[in-house]
């Protein structure tokens, strides 16, 4: 009977993944730049009677239907029954339609655009409402892609909690604080690119539905020491269901007392999906009718009824503080003063050293998910003749030879990275866009007309799209900036960065640690070599 059963298991299993890959609804949604797939299943019937001919066709307002195959687009692979985006484009909108044989299939496809200031489409969200306290799980697995995966981080709000290969990477029992935006990234390699699919879950996390009995903190009868003429407070908690009251009793048989008033104090929830409240209750300026009458706190609900008791005594005379122990409690609070001080100054003076550190130890990656190419492009200031000044040197080889082969980083020089022969100006405008940082390398020299549209169109990023950073070099001294654009003025001063050829030669300089504490943070190790630059340049 078993041997039976096994075949029959394993074909439910199939059954099943081959159906979550499937792509069955006829209006789909996808985000601009992840990998993207269309895939037609076929039924047991159709299994059988499989024709030869199987096509793909993609239709359109303006060009109609164009048949698709692998030489239609470098993006897009043809599998039989699965069309494959690599990735996906905003031209890439429209109906998809499946052919074999006489028997055809369509999909309408809607392409969105990246949220550039999330990590996440707020339009691809699913939300999930999970009861606190109940079990708390993440689900990051992609069926179709689950082979090509190498790496999957999760994210909570764009803050990354967790990184592996193992699935759930978050499961725990939930509470209040978990609720939030929980983004699954995987990391895939294809043709030698590497391409990031994001799924993101809205998790709200809801209490449970059981009662409490309600419990006042703290003990049942309080003696509470005052000094007569003094105002006092006295505080009653209490942890209570959502509709459960919580009040103070100070009634005599002749009246409350006029010095005696109840206010409201704090109500919130606890982890637990309960409510903790408070209740104030101010006696102003006590006097003898105060003293030894019990004030009582009462917390009422349908489960029954919890009450603490609080009686005034009379404060009885105390010595004063004895001169040693007042001594020491000021030497004790300026010591603390003083370290507190230091500690703030040296954070102060070390605290690029102390970012530098920070990154490190944390790994943190601002360049992941914000859809940029470079980490900086670099332009410098020159005149219109042949590039054989000293600032050419710096930012084509010195800057190149430490940012890229000793940390990491991914420089766009336009010299080196762009073949000649396109338009200048719109090949500047789309650099400047796909990079994190634009390095601007000054000097005595005027700038020419395309240095001048990099630094117009890099200051137009910064100050108006709000897009870019800008990092000023100031490669020779100069006294008068009045060439440069007067909207530079609007920079942070700290963005400005002076090269000094005899100091600056060390990776571990005051310059290179700077402009690292301006480069955006990313988890890179810094090449194994030399410690310091081989001076090619002469002192400016």
């Amino acid at each position: 009977m078993r041997q039976r059963e096994l075949p029959l298991t394993i074909l439910v299993l199939v059954l099943v993944h081959t159906a979550e890959t499937c792509t069955s609804r006829p209006h789909i949604t996808a985000v601009e730049g992840e990998p993207f797939y269309l895939k037609f299943c076929l039924s047991s019937s159709e299994q059988k009677s499989r024709p030869s001919t199987i096509r793909w066709y993609k239709s359109g307002e303006s060009h109609g239907r164009v048949g698709l195959n692998p030489s239609s687009s470098p993006r897009i692979s043809v599998h039989d029954f699965s069309l494959e985006f690599w990735p996906i484009e905003l031209d890439d909108r429209g109906t998809y339609i499946f052919q074999m044989g006489n028997d055809t299939r369509q999909w309408t496809l809607n392409v969105i655009r990246r949220n550039k200031n999330s990590c996440f489409t707020e339009k691809q969200v699913t939300s999930k409402s999970i009861e606190v306290q109940k079990v708390l799980t993440i689900p990051c697995t992609n069926s179709y892609y689950q082979r090509l995966i190498n790496r999957t981080t999760l994210y909570k709000d764009c803050e990354k909690i967790a990184e592996g290969d193992t699935n759930p990477l978050l499961q725990k029992n939930a509470e209040f604080k978990d609720q939030g935006y929980y983004s699954c990234v995987f990391s895939i390699h294809h043709n030698g690119k590497e391409f990031n699919i994001i799924k993101t879950f809205n998790i709200t996390i809801v209490g449970d539905n059981n009662n409490i009995i309600p419990a006042l903190l703290g003990p049942k009868l309080n003696h509470v020491e005052v000094e007569l003429g003094k105002d006092v407070q006295l505080n009653c908690s209490a942890l209570l269901n959502e509709k459960d009251q919580l009040y103070w009793n100070f009634w005599r048989e002749n009246g409350s007392d006029p010095n005696v008033h109840e206010e409201e104090g704090m109500r919130t929830r606890t982890s637990e999906g309960k409510w903790y409240a408070s209740k104030i209750l101010r006696i102003e300026n006590v006097n003898e009718n105060n003293l030894n009458f019990s004030y009582n706190c009462t917390a009422v609900s349908e489960g029954g009824i919890d009450t603490n008791s609080y009686i005034l005594l009379k404060k009885a005379p105390g010595a004063d503080i004895p001169g040693h122990v007042f001594t020491g409690g000021m030497i004790i609070a300026v010591s603390i003063s003083v370290v507190v001080v230091c500690l703030v100054i040296v954070g102060v003076i070390y605290r690029v050293d102390l970012v530098l550190l920070y990154r490190r130890f944390m790994g943190r990656d601002e360049t992941l998910t914000d859809g940029k190419t470079y980490d900086a492009f670099v332009s410098y200031l020159k005149e219109c003749r042949p590039e054989d000044g000293e600032e050419y040197t710096f930012a084509v080889e010195i800057l190149p030879r430490v940012l890229e082969k000793h940390f990491g980083y991914k420089l766009c020089i336009f010299e080196r990275d762009v073949m000649p022969g396109g338009a200048v100006v719109d090949e500047i405008h789309s650099l400047i866009e796909k990079s994190r940082r634009l390095i601007i390398v000054l000097s005595k020299r005027y700038m020419c007309n395309r240095v001048r549209y990099e630094l117009e169109s890099g200051l137009h990023e910064a100050l108006v799209e709000r897009k870019i950073k800008i990092i000023l070099i100031e490669f020779t001294p100069v006294s008068d900036l009045t060439f440069l654009p007067q909207s530079l003025t609007l920079l942070k001063s700290h963005r400005f960065l002076k090269w000094k050829a005899d100091k600056s030669l060390s990776y571990n300089s005051r310059f290179w640690k700077n402009l690292l504490y301006l480069m955006p943070a990313k988890t890179v190790k810094p090449a194994a070599g030399d410690s310091e630059i081989t001076p090619v340049l002469s002192a400016p």
